[in-house]
């Protein structure tokens, strides 16, 4: 297929980027939990009320007997995910349609996962930084040591120039959680491991994928897809990921100016939202 990106565009680098009241901690508390996160999805849907869902949600707990302070982190973390979520990703109430038509629970995961890498900034830096490597020429391993996680957090910088500043032991509780969701997406393989691979995408989590790219990106969002570079997909696969959104009924091939452009022949999301839903 000829007119396609090359894919040289990696994401930018998000140091500087950040003010310290927008970074936070929260995945040394809460890691991806896909199983949880979809409850609250189904109950946000079911209520439509974020009110009613914290006091369902309490109440269920106290029921488990879960205690009290462990309940309300995570509540607070798995629901900023959602509330904060940006319009490009399906809405809220719509995500439970979406995860019924994932095949897998890594399906699922990769899909929640979006939600995370929207929500926290810290997460997001880092997964810049190594979709960054990804779009080298001789792309480095996905390593996800404590020790190449804690020099790219070193790396880091606050608008106002500050550097990133926490102590040892709160680092390495943070690069746990991150590994735990490395796990969860398919990127690493088990608990000892921490050099991974790209995963490989289920048809849903692509779609949600392909439809965060064109959302968040301009007219030329293809050559540098934000969605797959989160997935960390490696531009040697887009043209293969293209061509299987576009056998679908929900993404065509179109010709602009001289070269192939993929679109949405409807609402970006509408194929996985309608389908969950019937």
């Amino acid at each position: 297929m000829n007119a396609l990106p090359d894919g040289d565009n990696g994401p930018p680098s998000l140091s500087r980027t950040f003010s310290p009241e927008e970074v936070n901690m929260d995945l040394t508390m809460c890691g991806l939990l896909p199983d949880r996160a979809e409850e609250i999805a189904r109950l946000y849907r079911e209520h439509g009320n974020w009110n009613q869902v914290k006091d369902i949600w309490f109440e269920e707990r106290r029921a488990n007997r879960s205690t009290k302070g462990s309940s309300q982190k995570i509540y607070r973390v798995l629901s900023s995910r959602f509330k904060n979520a940006p319009a490009t990703l399906p809405n809220p109430s719509e995500l439970p349609a979406v995860l019924d038509t994932c095949s897998s629970s890594r399906d699922k995961a990769q899909v929640l996962y979006l939600y995370l890498v929207a929500d926290d900034a810290l997460v997001r830096y880092a997964v810049h930084e190594y979709a960054r490597r990804l779009a080298e020429d001789f792309p480095e391993p996905l390593d996800f040591s404590n020790e190449t996680l804690t020099s790219i957090l070193n790396q880091f910088e606050y608008t106002d120039e500050t550097p990133f500043d926490y102590a040892d032991s709160t680092t390495e509780r943070w690069c746990e959680g991150l590994r735990s969701v490395m796990r969860e997406i398919g990127v690493l393989e088990n608990q000892q491991t921490v050099v991974g691979d790209p995963p490989s995408l289920g048809d849903t989590p692509l779609l949600v994928a392909m439809g965060y790219s064109s959302e968040e990106g301009d007219e030329e969002w293809f050559e540098s897809p934000t969605g797959l570079q989160y997935l960390f997909q490696p531009s040697a696969r887009w043209e293969e990921l293209y061509n299987r959104v576009a056998e679908t009924e929900a993404w065509e091939f179109v010709e602009l100016h001289g070269s192939l452009q993929l679109r949405p022949t409807d609402e970006p999301y509408a194929s996985i939202t309608s389908g969950g839903a019937e």
